[in-house]
């Protein structure tokens, strides 16, 4: 099953990066693999925003199209904002994804990022598995270089990887 763990101190706001990633149908924009993204549906639960989101992604011969259920949870006084993606339909068995933007003092943001899937198809899971550090850690760069197209550039970012 992979597994993805990334922490990173952004030279952007909490608020600024919440708003990126929560932009689900702009992905297709600047993530790579992305073809297509739509909301099909939204709604209010309480403080959160809830989105079932369809992507289709694709590399070379594959394509696959899958729905999640997005939770959009702004900070509060009680904690940081987070985005959270439950699986819904598609070529997987499960997904767990979610990204929480925690304040620092110096106005920057640390963003962590954790994903854990697992196809129902073993050959699809062997092909995937082989590269998925690879695409994770790009993914996650491109959602940073795209907020340095809409933020502006910020100071240099300190990165970690899990």
């Amino acid at each position: 099953m992979p597994a993805h763990k990334e922490n990173r101190v952004l030279p952007y706001s909490p608020d600024q990066l919440f708003a990126l990633v929560g932009d689900v149908e702009s992905y297709p924009e600047f993530l790579p693999w992305c073809i297509a993204a739509r909301n099909r549906k939204r709604e209010r639960d309480g403080e959160s925003e809830l989105l079932w989101s369809d992507l289709i992604v694709g590399f070379k011969l594959i394509r696959e199209r899958f729905t999640s259920k997005v939770t959009l949870t702004p900070d509060s006084d009680e904690a940081e904002a987070r985005i959270d993606v439950e699986y819904v339909d598609g070529p997987l068995k499960f997904l767990r994804n979610h990204w929480v933007f925690v304040p620092r003092e110096d106005g920057a943001c640390e963003l962590d990022f954790y994903v854990e899937f697992e196809f129902h198809s073993k050959i699809l899971e062997k092909m995937i598995g082989a590269l998925f550090h690879e695409a994770v850690t790009r993914m996650v760069g491109a959602f940073e270089k795209r907020a340095a197209e809409l933020y502006g550039p910020g100071e240099a970012s300190s990165a970690g990887v899990d």
